[in-house]
């Protein structure tokens, strides 16, 4: 299949060869025929399958054979956070470069002149909106928005929103939108909350399902059990003797990002951290930097692996064991995207290794574990589950042999 096949408008085929695409992916060979004949989807796909331009490509085919006097704000997305709206607004203004859709990004951060930019652009009209939750609110309880024309809704990276608190302002945002829409739901995970709101908003929906909870296949993982107070350490011999060109390092809170761009400053490494509470410039200048390759590595935390498309990047360390599997995914997914190649290393003190056993049982596999290098100090033991679970209980603690001590947390 290409994407000749879907006969899409050929001001839209222009910009897809422009761009050097010429066969879908499975999400969007499923999704895009059911997106054209007007069903409302709910579509569940890991990171780096190519979904974005699922929803985007038939939503810019629709508004091109719209007639002229016919075009108002035709397509609402909803992202969870500033950096996806972006992207998104991106990818629309590339795949669409022929077409002439207009799409306006609303976001929050940055000072009010932000906010008053974004006024005007509403008020000058676009096909597409592409918004974060609270600011769209704001705009919407202002008056500023009307959605009466509004044919469609997406909401994209829809479990990370409801991770984020965004469900009440998503339940909100519907009641300004008309009923007869149609509605898609994109979402990298679908737990039993993502399937109640399903109910609520979509009608009658199609469902595809593609790959779920699995690691794209050109991704070699490797996991180091190592100290706390080597893993600084680490990370520099892993940096300076692999050759990675690029480079996100995810660290577990925000705290532990800043501390993290401090230690890595002091022993040498080029590094910036990304985090919320820099300025929206600052945010927006670091990842111009990251993308053009000027910066090789960013480091963040989870909210960077749902808001991060970016080719290209080489390696992802996980400095602190994720907490929830479904993140480890996500991490590992900013690199070997668009069926390349990566490494995605994870650093494994004691306390993770009941949570990293999680983590290996979804994926179905176990990682393979790398030795730490000769100078390096006591690694942490590797328990079998059930011999952490025997560390856990107090009344089976004497049979527990522990490993080294640990240093501080980061």
């Amino acid at each position: 299949m290409t994407f000749q096949d879907f006969d899409f408008d050929d001001q839209l085929v222009d910009g897809l060869l422009s761009m050097g695409y010429t066969k879908p992916t499975p999400i969007q060979a499923q999704a895009i025929p059911l997106i054209l004949d007007h069903k409302d989807l709910i579509a569940c796909a890991q990171t780096g399958t190519g979904k974005t331009a699922a929803y985007l490509l038939p939503i810019l085919d629709k508004i091109i054979r719209t007639p002229d006097a016919q075009r108002h704000l035709n397509t609402l997305i909803i992202a969870p956070t500033r950096e996806l709206a972006m992207q998104i607004d991106q990818q629309i203004e590339g795949l669409g470069y022929f077409t002439g859709v207009s799409s306006i990004p609303i976001y929050g951060g940055g000072d009010g002149s932000a906010f008053s930019q974004q006024r005007k652009a509403l008020e000058a009209g676009a096909d597409v909106i592409i918004a974060t939750p609270g600011r769209l609110i704001s705009l919407l309880q202002m008056g500023e928005i009307n959605f009466k024309h509004l044919q469609h809704l997406i909401l994209d990276e829809a479990d990370r929103m409801l991770d984020m608190g965004f469900h009440d302002d998503i339940v909100k945002i519907i009641g300004y939108l008309p009923p007869n829409r149609q509605t898609l739901l994109f979402s990298a995970t679908m737990p039993p909350k993502i399937r109640t709101l399903a109910k609520k908003i979509l009608n009658n929906p199609q469902q595809i399902s593609i790959a779920v909870s699995k690691p794209a296949e050109g991704i070699l993982q490797q996991v180091y059990m190592v100290q706390d107070h080597d893993k600084v350490r680490l990370l520099k011999r892993i940096l300076k003797e692999g050759n990675y060109p690029s480079a996100i390092v995810f660290a577990s809170t925000k705290e532990s990002v800043k501390k993290l761009d401090v230690a890595l400053h002091q022993i040498g490494v080029v590094a910036k951290a990304f985090h919320s509470d820099l300025e929206q410039k600052e945010r927006e200048e670091i990842m111009r930097e990251f993308k053009n390759k000027s910066l090789p590595i960013l480091i963040g935390t989870d909210i960077l692996s749902r808001g991060i498309d970016v080719e290209g990047i080489s390696l992802v360390v996980n400095f602190n064991a994720p907490h929830d599997p479904e993140d480890y995914i996500h991490r590992i997914g900013r690199t070997a995207r668009a069926e390349t190649t990566g490494t995605a290393i994870t650093f494994i003190n004691d306390r993770d290794q009941r949570k990293f056993a999680a983590i290996e049982a979804m994926i179905g596999k176990e990682i393979t574990r790398i030795s730490l290098p000769a100078d390096f100090g006591e690694t942490p033991n590797h328990h079998r589950p059930e011999q952490q679970g025997a560390r856990n209980n107090p009344r089976r603690k004497k049979n527990y042999r522990g490993g080294g001590k640990s240093g501080p947390k980061m």
